[in-house]
């Protein structure tokens, strides 16, 4: 069966007897043709079998309708969950997305953005924390950061002191001897290191007796999964009567305590309560509910697609007018007890 020839604007034009120009202000600036020349081409595209070529359209204006994202990884089911809400954005911005994971440092990050660049994304995502934002502002092209240092770029954070004060204070409600939080050793730069801080913060406020646990690490599932199991063990060991407060930076981490718990007791004991941070599916879809406190993650998602699409629309005019200064979102979080607290 032989290939069906690829209409072309010189097609259109011999057919509707106007010149090659005109049919390229219909694509490119319609505005500027009659209502019954829009129509007279509208027409014969349909009767020729046109369809549109995006890429002749990004040759044509330089406006590719792509946005960068580049995650740290998807096995945290927070970043995952994120990109799902941004894919599924099409439908209201109607910009598609070129992604990148970027687990080996900040010289191949680099290459991916300058991969992305040469496919001439017109905006960039960064959830990873590899390059500082002052390198990432010296692009040029609009930058969101979320959940990340962001002293050069805009950003979109949830309330990360709001949120552990929520888990810890729970936690101290329902008389739980020792409080833990477990955690990656952050840097003081990021906004999640706000969930160390008031949780400690807020123990010591209670007077209440608590742990802070930041060796939690590795570049695979399998790897956390392995340091998560040390630490469960070390608790069992040194609080094997007490009753457990155990708050976890997110649900992935909480998700892997619980079914530690479960493999070794066959059952959820009274002596742990479990907090994870999030909200992502695997909280409410775990063996048991896991309390969590939610991000918004859609509202992160929304908010940040509209901060972008605002600074990439101004940089079509003609005179573009860059941000002053960067401009810092906050979402406030929402606790959503389920069956892993009293």
């Amino acid at each position: 069966m032989s290939k069906k020839k690829q209409v072309t604007f010189a097609d259109i034009a011999e057919y509707t007897n106007f010149s090659k120009t005109t049919i390229s202000r219909y694509f490119n600036h319609p505005d500027s043709l009659t209502l019954e020349n829009q129509e007279k081409i509208s027409q014969a595209l349909d009767t020729l079998g046109y369809k549109k070529n995006k890429l002749a359209k990004v040759l044509a204006n330089g406006k590719s309708e792509f946005i960068g994202i580049i995650v740290p990884n998807l096995y945290l089911h927070y970043y995952s969950e994120m990109l799902t809400q941004f894919l599924s954005s099409y439908r209201d911005y109607h910009y598609k997305f070129l992604v990148f994971v970027s687990e080996h440092g900040a010289e191949e990050e680099q290459q991916y953005i300058e991969e992305l660049l040469s496919y001439q994304i017109e905006g960039l995502i960064v959830l990873s924390h590899t390059l500082p934002s002052e390198k990432l502002a010296s692009y040029q092209i609009p930058v969101i950061a979320i959940e990340r240092e962001a002293e050069h770029i805009s950003s979109v954070n949830t309330d990360n002191y709001m949120g552990a004060l929520q888990a810890t204070s729970l936690l101290i409600r329902d008389k739980c001897d020792i409080l833990i939080h477990i955690n990656v050793n952050v840097n003081k730069s990021a906004p999640a290191y706000d969930r160390i801080w008031a949780f400690q913060a807020t123990c010591e406020e209670y007077h209440v007796p608590y742990d802070i646990d930041l060796s939690v690490k590795g570049a695979s599932y399998h790897e956390l999964l392995d340091v998560i199991r040390e630490i469960f063990n070390k608790i069992e060991s040194k609080y094997p009567d007490q009753k457990k407060g155990i708050f976890l930076a997110n649900d992935t981490y909480a998700n892997m305590f619980l079914n530690l718990i479960f493999q070794k007791y066959g059952t959820f004991p009274s002596t742990y309560e479990i907090v994870g941070f999030d909200n992502s599916p695997i909280a409410s879809e775990a063996i048991l509910p896991i309390t969590t406190i939610g991000q918004q993650i859609n509202v992160i998602a929304k908010t940040a697609m509209d901060l972008l699409v605002q600074q990439m629309e101004e940089q079509k005019k003609r005179v573009p007018k860059p941000l002053g200064e960067p401009i810092h979102k906050q979402i406030t979080p929402i606790l959503i007890r389920r069956n892993t607290t009293e």
